[in-house]
Order: C-alpha cells, then sequence, then structure tokens
C-alpha cells in the first residue's frame, strides 16, 4: 500500500499560474507535479493548466509529512471539511491560526486531516476504499476537480488525495492508513476530549485485541485540541496480517465509547 511520505500542498490553480510558477512558490518541481496529476496526454498537452483545477503539489524536504490546503476563492471552512470528510470543529481547532472559523483568507494555508496515495498498476478505486475503510464517495470527494482524475479509470503512478479518518474531535496524525506497525509502535494526533484523556487499543481483523485499551493525556483539555502521543504493546499476537488501530474517549455519564476514530494498519 504504497502512502507518499512526503508533504503536499492542495493548491486551486489561478488566472496566470504555470506548473513552473506553481513549482518555484512551493518548492517543488515541475516533473514532480506532472507526475502526481498526471498533466500530460490524453487528458491535457504536458504542463498545461487551467484556473479552477485543483493540484497536488509534493514537497520532498518537508517534515513531519503534512497535507496543506491553500484556500482557494470562495472557500469556507465547512466547504473544505466536507471535501476532507472532517468536521469543521477539528479544522478551525487544530489550525491555530484560525482566530474567528466564519473568516478565512485566500491564500491562507490550512492543515486538513488527509493523506496521499499512488495508484499501482490494476487498482481500482473501490479497492483501494476497502483497503483503507474509507467510503467511495469520500475519495471522490476529495479529488474533485482535480486532472487525470476518473471515477472508472486510474492510472499507475498518479496521487490521490485520500481523507484521514477523524472524529468531530479526533483526528489521527500517525501512523497513516496502510502503515506497518510492530509492538512498541508510537501513535500521535490530536483531541478536544474531556480531561485530556485519550484511549488506544489495537484488535485484528478476528476481532482479537492485540493491544489493551491504554490511555494518554492530550497537553490540552478540552475545550482546546490538544497534541497527544502513546505507544502500544501488543499484548496479543495478531492472528491476522492486518486490522485496526482504536483512537477515542469514553462518555463521562456511562462510560461508553465516543468519538472512535479506525485506522486501518498492517502488522509486522
Amino acid at each position: 500500500m504504497p502512502t507518499v511520505k512526503e508533504t503536499h500542498f492542495y493548491y486551486t490553480v489561478q488566472p496566470g499560474d504555470t506548473v513552473h510558477s506553481i513549482a518555484a512558490r512551493f518548492g517543488s518541481k515541475t516533473a514532480a507535479i506532472q507526475s502526481a496529476n498526471a498533466l500530460f496526454p490524453p487528458f491535457t498537452d504536458p504542463f498545461l493548466i487551467f484556473p479552477g483545477w485543483t493540484l497536488l503539489i509534493p514537497v520532498p524536504a518537508e517534515k513531519p509529512f503534512r497535507t496543506i490546503y491553500i484556500v482557494a476563492p470562495g472557500d469556507n471552512l465547512y466547504r473544505i471539511s466536507q471535501r476532507f470528510s472532517a468536521h469543521p470543529d477539528l479544522l478551525a481547532g487544530v489550525n491555530r491560526g484560525i482566530q474567528n472559523p466564519n473568516l478565512i483568507f485566500l491564500g491562507q494555508p490550512l492543515w486538513v486531516p488527509a493523506f496521499v496515495y499512488q495508484i499501482e498498476p490494476g487498482e481500482s478505486l473501490t479497492k483501494i476504499a476497502n483497503q483503507f475503510g474509507l467510503t467511495l464517495n469520500s475519495i471522490l470527494y476529495a479529488n474533485e476537480g482535480r486532472p487525470g482524475f476518473s471515477r472508472d479509470l486510474l492510472y499507475s503512478g498518479y496521487r490521490l488525495a485520500l481523507p484521514l479518518p477523524s472524529s468531530r474531535n479526533i483526528s489521527v496524525i500517525r501512523p497513516l492508513p496502510g502503515d506497518l506497525i510492530r509492538s512498541g509502535e508510537a501513535i500521535e494526533g490530536f483531541a478536544r476530549v474531556f480531561e485530556a484523556n485519550v484511549l488506544v487499543q489495537v484488535q485484528d481483523d478476528n476481532g482479537g485485541t492485540v493491544s489493551n485499551e491504554r490511555f494518554t493525556t492530550a497537553l490540552e483539555g478540552a475545550p482546546a485540541y490538544g497534541y497527544f502521543r502513546i505507544t502500544v504493546p501488543f499484548d496479543q499476537t495478531p492472528t491476522t496480517q492486518s486490522g485496526w488501530i482504536w483512537v477515542y474517549t469514553r462518555s463521562a455519564n456511562d462510560g461508553r465509547i465516543i468519538d472512535l476514530v479506525r485506522i486501518r494498519v498492517r502488522f509486522g
């Protein structure tokens, strides 16, 4: 599962832009932008772009790896959050530069809960959605308006923006869906939870508990979204090759699991 470990900017082409000028602006390379977005026949003449197209701009040198959305004309926080199957509260809370959720600015960079996947020969959107526990519609929304993107015909080497699973109050940023994990893996993210308590467990595809429920404390409690990190040892050997990381909190009233986020992973 070739998730791409690079930072990507998600950019809407503006009048007067060229692939060269975009590459210079973001510190990317024209060939990398061409390959990631299929800027070649039969989709378009080589390096030809049009205003309104959305492009993924790879920036290999940026760490930690993130997906950064550049606010385009007509955008608002709700529209951006819908594109990435996220809640507006999450985007507003994690992007500390947002002072007013109803006021974002053209060209403003925003972290969005998404990762990038490079298509392999013979794949389909349905197969990719099943691999990562996503819906087909969520992939379609995230890639709407991109050159070379088709629901029915995928080209090897093309890069897809895929939404990271998230809830209103929790987002996991590492490991990425499809990553290989081992005992002692670190799990990182942001959470807005009661008393800053974040709970984690790992299950295999048979429903067996690989890592028992453990908790960590986010650096900030609600109403802020605090960063959290926890390492999870395996208490049992997985009985399948893949499974799920569960990240959640529990209701203060009855102890039930709430705000559950599940990340599809493989076991090493």
